[in-house]
């Protein structure tokens, strides 16, 4: 464990925590993008399979319990709590990810894995799926524009944990001789799809105004 993975950790749990305050307080989820939370559900029940024959630390299987729990809960809030699945905007919430993303993440990660085993297979297939995770979220910002700014802080949060992992490997290269092309490449190509919202996102900030992204798509 070093800093860098410390803090990106702490980013990504910040950024579920802001997101479910943000549901709970205002008991709506207009701006939020369930399918990106289904995505993610999906991500960690492939990636954390090992939570129930290994155990690396008591900090590894909380983390990995926590965050399987409250993306399956923000799931269940979204799509059948009232009154917040009442505000859920499906028909804008509309990125297919199941017809567009599932089938090419789950054949690369046939192809690009260590070893031909079940478990190998849907972590490869977790890495692909998480760097394009946020293209629901995305696509349902850029309808609306303006964002809120709960809602605008959880996906900086969420860009901001990837950038500290992408520093965690490069200490851990440095450090430890540690390799993983595999999670490079699905790391930088996440963190490729934050760039242009980060910059409107620091934008805002810089001038204390909400965000507002271009034209919608």
């Amino acid at each position: 464990m070093n800093i860098f993975r410390l803090c990106g950790d702490m980013l990504h749990l910040v950024s579920i925590m802001l997101l479910i305050f943000k549901i709970q307080r205002s008991k709506s989820c207009i701006g939020v993008s369930c399918r990106m939370q289904e995505m993610y559900a999906l991500v960690f029940c492939c990636r954390y399979l090992d939570l129930f024959w290994s155990y690396v630390s008591l900090y590894n299987s909380v983390m990995k319990i926590v965050f399987i729990t409250t993306t399956i809960f923000l799931v269940y809030l979204m799509r059948y709590k009232a009154p917040v699945c009442q505000t859920y905007e499906r028909s804008n919430d509309s990125f297919q990810y199941e017809l567009y993303l599932l089938g090419p993440c789950a054949v690369l990660g046939v192809i690009f894995c260590d070893e031909y085993t079940i478990t190998d297979m849907l972590w490869s297939m977790s890495i692909w799926l998480e760097s394009v995770a946020i293209l629901p979220q995305l696509v349902l910002m850029q309808q609306g524009r303006e964002v809120e700014n709960l809602t605008s802080d959880f996906v900086g949060c969420m860009g901001a944990y990837r950038a500290f992992y992408i520093l965690n490997w490069i200490y851990r290269y440095f450090a430890e001789d540690y390799v993983n092309w595999i999670g490079w490449v699905g790391g930088l190509i996440q963190t490729g799809l934050y760039c242009d919202f980060f910059y409107y996102y620091a934008k805002s900030k810089w001038y204390g105004s909400r965000l507002v992204l271009p034209g919608a798509l």
